[in-house]
């Protein structure tokens, strides 16, 4: 069960831990499959580059966590414009809580207080807490030195980026988990031309199933460059 947000804030389908190609970062995946399933440390920190991976982890514990029928919580602080600081309230009453973009509310006193106090509230009771944000804690742009003593309770990992070998295996586990065949000189051929986040490239692989789809064609270079 998810807690339900007044806005439109959604797990995406394909992020689940099966779908999450770790290479260099085995350790923080299996720290979060630990953590969803309510075992090991009860917070972690995760950093790195926008596209890294970092929210896909967060909305895969949701998914593991959720299936087994506790309560959870997906917030990412980017889109905070559509929900009040109060929303918070109560949080920590969820069995996991996981919040993306912490960098958004940087600066901002009354969303850090409320973070600061959450962390607090977590810690008094049983629920779990992941975060993400693209630096380091201490490299945050955080103004209450509280909250970022806070943030590096726990564990603090930082994603490491795949190289193109790695991103290669990670979009034929994805395709293959949308049951397409993503030939290697295909996979070459995106990666010269396409932003090479996996946010990017997981967004076209989407599209380009549906096209091929369509099309009733297999994903070759000449079908593909049609879409780019």
């Amino acid at each position: 069960m998810s807690v339900q947000l007044p806005l439109h804030i959604g797990l995406r389908d394909s992020a689940t831990f099966a779908n999450f190609y770790p290479a260099d970062n085995a350790q923080v995946l299996a720290q979060c499959q630990q953590c969803a399933q309510f075992k090991g440390e009860r917070f972690i920190f995760i950093h790195g580059a926008i596209g890294d991976g970092k929210s896909h982890l967060l909305q895969a514990a949701c998914h593991t966590a959720s299936e087994s029928g506790q309560p959870v919580v997906y917030l990412p602080l980017s889109q905070r414009e559509q929900f009040s600081v109060e929303m918070l309230e109560g949080l920590e009453d969820m069995s996991l809580l996981c919040i993306d973009d912490l960098d958004a509310i940087a600066g901002d006193a009354e969303w850090e207080e409320a973070i600061f106090h959450l962390y607090n509230r977590v810690r008094d009771g049983e629920a779990r807490l992941i975060v993400a944000a693209n630096n380091h804690p201490t490299a945050l742009a955080v103004q209450l030195p509280d909250l970022q003593s806070r943030l590096v309770w726990g564990l603090v990992y930082k994603l490491q980026p795949l190289d193109d070998e790695q991103l290669t295996a990670a979009l034929q586990l994805r395709a293959k988990g949308r049951g397409l065949e993503l030939p290697e000189e295909v996979v070459a051929y995106l990666l010269k031309r396409c932003a090479r986040d996996m946010n990017s490239l997981f967004d076209l692989l989407e599209k380009l199933d549906r096209e091929s789809l369509v099309a009733q064609r297999k994903l070759t270079i000449p079908f593909v460059r049609q879409f780019l």
